[in-house]
């Protein structure tokens, strides 16, 4: 899987991941097929809109307007994709 443009490209939650509330955790979970991470309730904010394509610019419009006032949120957004680009758990849309 080839890099991309976080600034430009549309992206999605990579397939061999799966999103999903984890009753036994009392959290929102990334589940592959060695395991489970354990995510935040804002990462799970984020990764639930990577679900269907999107753009960080459409992403973090949704999160301001779900979370008005929220300060530093688009520098946050930006860090933690480029952190969920990099663990593969994002990925281009057309992958």
């Amino acid at each position: 899987m080839s890099e991309f443009n976080l600034e430009t490209a549309t992206f999605k939650l990579n397939p061999r991941y799966q999103f999903q509330w984890e009753e036994a955790q009392q959290c929102h979970v990334l589940l592959y097929p060695e395991g489970l991470i354990k995510l935040s309730g804002s990462a799970a904010e984020i990764l639930q809109r990577c679900e269907a394509p999107t753009t960080a610019l459409k992403l973090i419009d949704e999160l301001n307007s779900q979370f008005p006032g929220a300060e530093g949120l688009e520098n946050d957004v930006k860090e933690f994709l480029t952190d969920a680009q990099n663990q593969l758990w994002i990925v281009a849309a057309g992958e």
